[in-house]
């Protein structure tokens, strides 16, 4: 079996990593794993690993003809049986599939914004999932969303999951060790930063010497800028940071102490199963499938989006009981190791895999 993982880039985003993950995962378990990067490169790009047939395509436009006939010539030239085609890659995928009908094409649906479903444009999409073999979803509402809409395409569910990364520390933590909160999510308006900022100026009436590190991609447009404005505002630019798009996520997480996600919208965030993977204890908003990992009183606190006075009364909660802390991290790291485990995945994928090649 000759599968391509199809992914717009290697910024580091939920659907990328899992790309690079599933890439790398199925080096040992397949005949030979291939990934492609249409769009742009990133830091995810030392991530893959050695045993996995990179290609970037440097596509320039939505429709470009060069690199549509590059990647045709590319999967004629290596034989490759399936498409793993991810979010909006779908698009290049089913051009290629019309000019060679016999590659397969796998879509998996990483949309984040799972409470605004009805809002999704699906017009394309809609026309291109006729030519999908079959479709994976991240998280329940989108697997059912998937199954009536498009009827005639199997749809399954596959949870995310998170492994180790291996990369290189580099980037050191400010603040107090044991004291600080980290939020692992690229600087969109899906991840609310701002009510989790507004939260903390509460928190640190309670605990003033805990920190808050904003981690993930900035992209340097007015979403991010609201953000700075807060914290200027708020006086906060002592007590949060920002660092950008950073590749040594592990080592980030082991510097911190408390892992949060502030969410309006999610489909199964890889933060909240890497923090888990890591032993951390969590305190996330109640989105998508949030709750499939975190469960109040046992794997972490589970809070109201978009709710500042409940997200900073969970985060206090924590921050004054290092043995709720403990407890909470055990737990969640023992049900991801059985429910959101690389090995599970892993199996379910290869199912489908065969199955559509069968």
């Amino acid at each position: 079996m000759r599968v391509l993982q199809l992914i717009d880039s290697l910024e580091a985003g939920g659907a990328e990593r899992v790309a690079v993950n599933v890439a790398n995962g199925l080096a040992s378990r397949i005949e030979q794993s291939f990934l492609c990067a249409t769009r742009k490169e990133g830091t995810l790009k030392e991530t893959i690993s050695k045993e996995v047939e990179y290609l970037f395509l440097d596509k320039q436009r939505t429709v470009d003809f060069k690199a549509v006939v590059r990647l045709l010539r590319y999967v004629q030239s290596q034989n490759i049986d399936i498409i793993h085609a991810h979010s909006s890659s779908f698009f290049l995928a089913t051009m290629v599939k019309l000019l060679h009908r016999k590659v397969t094409i796998v879509w998996h649906d990483h949309y984040g914004e799972s409470e605004f479903l009805d809002d999704r444009p699906t017009k394309i999409l809609a026309i291109c999932s006729r030519y999908f073999t079959h479709s994976i979803a991240v998280n329940t509402s989108l697997e059912t969303w998937a199954s009536q809409r498009f009827k005639g395409v199997p749809t399954s569910y596959v949870p995310n999951f998170a492994v180790q990364n291996y990369a290189t520390p580099q980037t050191v933590l400010e603040g107090v060790t044991g004291k600080r909160v980290l939020h692992l999510a690229n600087l969109r308006a899906q991840k609310d930063h701002i009510t989790l900022i507004k939260a903390f100026k509460h928190v640190l009436e309670a605990c003033p010497d805990w920190t808050l590190h904003l981690v993930g991609k900035d992209f340097n447009d007015a979403y991010s800028a609201s953000i700075k404005s807060t914290l200027k505002r708020l006086e906060l630019e002592q007590s949060v940071f920002i660092y950008g798009s950073r590749n040594d996520s592990d080592a980030i997480i082991k510097q911190s102490s408390l892992g949060v996600l502030s969410s309006a919208s999610e489909g199964l965030p890889i933060a909240l199963l890497e923090y888990g993977l890591h032993g951390l204890p969590v305190v996330s908003t109640q989105v998508g499938d949030c709750e499939r990992l975190i469960r109040n009183g046992d794997t972490g606190c589970l809070v109201p989006s978009q709710n500042e006075q409940a997200l900073a009364k969970a985060l206090i909660l924590l921050m004054k009981n290092e043995n709720l802390r403990l407890s909470y991290s055990k737990n969640l790291n023992a049900h991801i190791a059985t429910h959101f485990s690389e090995e599970f995945v892993f199996k379910k994928l290869l199912s489908i895999y065969k199955r559509c090649l069968s």
